[in-house]
């Protein structure tokens, strides 16, 4: 299948390039760019050494429109104007943010502008999801921290208030994207930590929420605090959540570990291990650990995923080999390479 990557240049668009360059049924024909239109791609991406003598193209809607499949890596707002240009018969997977959203009263409110629209929500570890994925052309793939505090989330259902749940979770300077800001430089971000967006006003509060109430039927809201790590990629995210019924940790973790036995992705570790962002560097796959604090009567879940590749860039592909009839780890085997 032809192939095309808008966006190429920035952070997931490299984790697509790396990852694409190794599957057996997708053949990359278009990396398009903005402002990088014209160079050379390795002067962007040196790691992508397969890339070379390849230079970025110019976006342009006929040579989209001749490919099979595109991946959209853009700043939110940018995707739908492009998209809408193209013939409904060309599979999108859109990275941004642009179609997750089902209240446009709530797009207005994190994102401002016009609402694009709502297309089927890209996770598909969560509750009845796969389904509509395979049975669709249009996904919109979830945000980094989404992802992480949905799969985090939604096991609790029927076992804790999910209508007060509260997230503190810590990404790498990745999920900023790659636009050079004064607070991301490397003198800035060493050695400290810092909370942003704080007070509940991060953009994936509300995607979250549509995501766990739609796999759950239940009403969702959720407290989430972000935080700066100083490293430049993963996510490790703890939620809490009130039980409402009679639990130990022995069985909230036969709880999780049952709910995703099927799911290849999902990693629920042994008792006693934590996960570690540097485990799911690079993969597809996602950690967690479960525990039941007696004190407070709530439940504990940590999660681990790369904000690039689960949180971005795999994910999509995982999506794209659902919607193209793949076997859905089709070219996503590779495991975390560790510290």
């Amino acid at each position: 299948m032809k192939i095309g990557i808008v966006g190429a240049s920035g952070y997931s668009g490299r984790e697509l390039l790396r990852v694409l360059s190794g599957h057996p049924e997708f053949s990359v024909e278009v990396i398009a760019a903005h402002s990088n239109a014209g160079e050379e791609i390795i002067s962007v991406h040196p790691q992508l050494v397969f890339f070379q003598g390849r230079k970025f193209d110019l976006i342009d809607i006929p040579t989209l429109s001749k490919c099979d499949l595109l991946f959209f890596a853009l700043p939110h707002g940018e995707s739908a104007k492009l998209i809408n240009q193209l013939p409904e018969s060309i599979k999108v997977v859109d990275l941004g943010a642009d179609f997750r959203l089902n209240s446009a009263q709530s797009w207005q409110k994190y994102y401002s502008g016009e609402h694009a629209g709502t297309w089927v929500y890209g996770l598909p570890e969560l509750p009845g999801q796969r389904v509509k994925i395979k049975a669709s052309t249009r996904i919109a793939n979830p945000g980094c921290y989404a992802t992480a505090i949905a799969l985090g989330t939604a096991p609790l259902a029927g076992i804790a208030d999910l209508s007060d749940v509260v997230v503190v979770a810590a990404s790498g300077t990745t999920g900023a994207g790659r636009s050079a800001k004064i607070n991301l430089i490397g003198s800035e971000v060493m050695n400290s930590l810092t909370s942003y967006k704080f007070g509940g006003v991060h953009q994936h509060t509300p995607e979250i929420e549509e995501a766990v109430s739609s796999a759950t039927g239940e009403s969702v809201g959720i407290s989430f605090t972000p935080i700066l790590a100083p490293m430049p990629r993963g996510i490790l995210a703890t939620i809490t959540s009130k039980l409402q019924i009679e639990m130990d940790t022995a069985k909230l973790h036969a709880q999780f570990t049952q709910h995703y036995a099927n799911e290849e992705f999902v990693q629920v570790l042994p008792m006693g291990q934590m996960p570690k962002t540097s485990a799911v560097l690079g993969s597809n796959f996602v950690q967690l650990q479960v525990a039941v604090d007696e004190h407070s009567n709530r439940a504990v879940i940590s999660i681990a995923v790369d904000n690039l590749a689960k949180g971005a860039a795999t994910a999509a592909i995982q999506n794209a080999n659902l919607i193209c009839g793949l076997a859905e780890n089709t070219g996503l085997l590779g495991t975390g390479i560790g510290a």
